[in-house]
């Protein structure tokens, strides 16, 4: 049985320590948004809809770039994307229910 070797494995690229932190950066900026907006009185009204947004932003970001989905084969992009969906469209139906879009 032949053994198998490192250069029998494709190839990975990693991004780079400043391209994470870039990353890093828009994350604590899209926590600065969410933070400003929950205090903003003008927000109110678009603020479940709005902080549901940049959740799911940020969630994508995490996945694909720090736990390497983007790299990575398209199952398990699936396996995390459709159940945010999932939680995207029952926390949606639960905010109309609720009245929550109703003026």
């Amino acid at each position: 049985m032949p053994e198998h070797t490192e250069t029998d494995k494709p190839e990975r690229k990693h991004l780079s320590v400043d391209a994470y932190l870039a990353i890093a950066g828009v994350l604590t900026l899209i926590t600065l948004v969410e933070v400003g907006v929950f205090y903003v009185p003008a927000f109110q009204a678009f603020l479940a809809p709005v902080l549901l947004t940049l959740s799911a932003a940020k969630f994508a970001l995490v996945v694909m770039f720090y736990m390497h989905l983007k790299t990575d084969h398209r199952l398990f992009t699936m396996i995390f994307t459709l159940p945010l969906l999932l939680a995207l469209g029952v926390a949606v139906a639960l905010l109309f229910l609720f009245g929550v879009f109703v003026g």
